[in-house]
């Protein structure tokens, strides 16, 4: 079974969160740009108000018989009222002597002929925006400067200013969600390509290492192309540690066989009891050697099918009866008999390899530990999940040790002087975890074992 990668975040919050916080910062730089350029158009045209204002009272300014008058016209005022009622303040000074408004104004002293001076300041406690001109009078040997200073309150103008904040900020927000709306868009569009290719890798089958061929994106070009090297050396890898398994059963199994046969061959011939009894402990070790080798092998060929389980649709009433036929000559050399029960039929989608392998070490366990003239009776049934159970009448598993006989080359204490590797339960195990299943040790009442293998 493959381990979950460690993982670090998420690449699509990472991107949401990169695009969203660009779209934030630039939903701030447009709010202030917005409000600060409005802000100075609004107060632009209040100053070219002033600024004409205070022109139409200079234009009023006449100087008759060397004195100076000044009849103030009414659009002069009437130009600057405003929804808020601004308070309007205005100044009139001759050669920089007040001749008429308020004193509070001051005159600028060296404003250039006929240009407006703008400043802000404060009358009477509240704030103003103040504009000043001056115009130069020549009379019949008579020459003056008059200059007009010229202020307004601000009230309409902060109310506007607040109106254009908060349209400003309607449209960051507008803005923002837009941009946020379209970040979670282009993510999953970008995302959506990393979720087809893990799509188009998970409904591969376990034996599909084939390259990919689909057009990608060219930024997931190298991801794909490292993926398919690496399953190119997978599956050389895979075909690789087959053949060895095959070769290996048949170079080890064939000479073990040659040489028990030969053993047995002269052991028919041997007079001298001891001569005998070596050859039954070579034998012995033969036997031993040679079912330790089978289980080593089957074990790597199930630890190589595990995670490529090859499942077709199966009978496994007609698998285990397949196999009691095959395994009845071993029993009944050793007097016992091979009974079959359960359902007429169990239909299960497995590795019909796995699974026979598993119900083989199952009965031979039960064989080698089962008392002469007894039955191994073997139960094949269609549960909440399919089962196949192995009984015997046999000495049974020791209570403190059936944790623990699952574990590889692990034997209870009642297997001294039997041939085992300790290997047997470990691949009924493997077996059951590789199909989703489990495997049970349980004694029978009274005597014996039971095993129970569930898929």
């Amino acid at each position: 079974m493959s381990a979950s990668p460690a993982v670090s975040g998420s690449l699509r919050n990472r991107l949401v969160l990169t695009l969203i916080g660009g779209a934030a910062i630039l939903a701030l730089l447009l709010f202030f740009t917005v409000r600060s350029y409005a802000a100075r158009v609004a107060q632009q045209g209040q100053d070219n108000i002033l600024g004409a204002s205070v022109t139409s009272i200079l234009d009023a300014v006449a100087l008759r018989d060397g004195e100076l008058e000044v009849d103030i016209p009414y659009a002069a005022f009437s130009m600057l009222s405003t929804p808020s009622d601004d308070r309007v303040f205005y100044a009139i000074f001759q050669d920089g002597e007040l001749l008429s408004g308020y004193d509070d104004l001051s005159a600028t002293n060296g404003t250039p002929n006929g240009e407006w001076t703008f400043q802000s300041g404060e009358v009477r406690g509240e704030t103003i925006r103040q504009v000043s001109a001056s115009r130069t009078l020549v009379g019949l040997g008579t020459r003056t400067e008059v200059e007009v200073a010229l202020g307004q309150t601000q009230d309409a103008l902060a109310e506007t200013l607040r109106q254009i904040s908060r349209n400003a900020a309607y449209l960051g927000i507008g803005f923002f969600t837009l941009v946020a709306g379209l970040s979670f868009w282009a993510t999953s569009a970008t995302i959506g390509q990393l979720n087809k290719l893990t799509t188009s890798v998970t409904r591969r089958g376990p034996q599909d290492l084939s390259p990919f061929r689909k057009p990608v994106p060219r930024e997931m070009a190298p991801l794909v192309s490292s993926l398919n090297s690496l399953m190119g050396r997978l599956d050389q890898s895979l075909s690789q540690s087959e053949d060895f398994i095959a070769e290996a059963a048949h170079r080890v199994r064939t000479p073990l066989a040659t040489v028990r046969s030969y053993a047995d061959t002269t052991l028919q011939r041997v007079e001298k009891e001891e001569n005998r009894e070596a050859l039954r402990s070579m034998v012995r070790a033969i036997d031993e050697s040679s079912r330790a080798a089978g289980q080593l092998l089957d074990h790597a060929m199930i630890t190589f099918r595990a995670d490529h389980l090859e499942r077709e649709e199966i009978d496994l009433v007609a698998l285990v009866r397949d196999l009691v036929q095959r395994l009845t000559p071993i029993a009944e050399m050793k007097d016992l008999s091979l009974t079959l029960v359960g359902d007429p039929v169990v239909i299960y989608s497995g590795d019909p390899i796995l699974i026979q392998n598993a119900v083989r070490n199952m009965v031979d366990n039960a064989l080698k530990y089962a008392p002469a003239e007894s039955v191994v009776e073997i139960e094949v049934s269609q549960g909440t999940q399919a089962q196949i159970s192995v009984r015997d009448q046999g000495p049974g598993f020791p209570p403190s040790e059936i944790d623990t006989l699952t574990r590889r080359f692990e034997r209870g204490k009642n297997a001294a002087g039997t041939i085992g590797s300790g290997l047997g339960l470990t691949i009924v195990q493997d077996v059951a975890k590789a199909h989703g299943g489990d495997l049970i040790l349980t004694n029978r009442k009274g005597k014996g074992a039971c095993v129970t293998l569930l898929l």
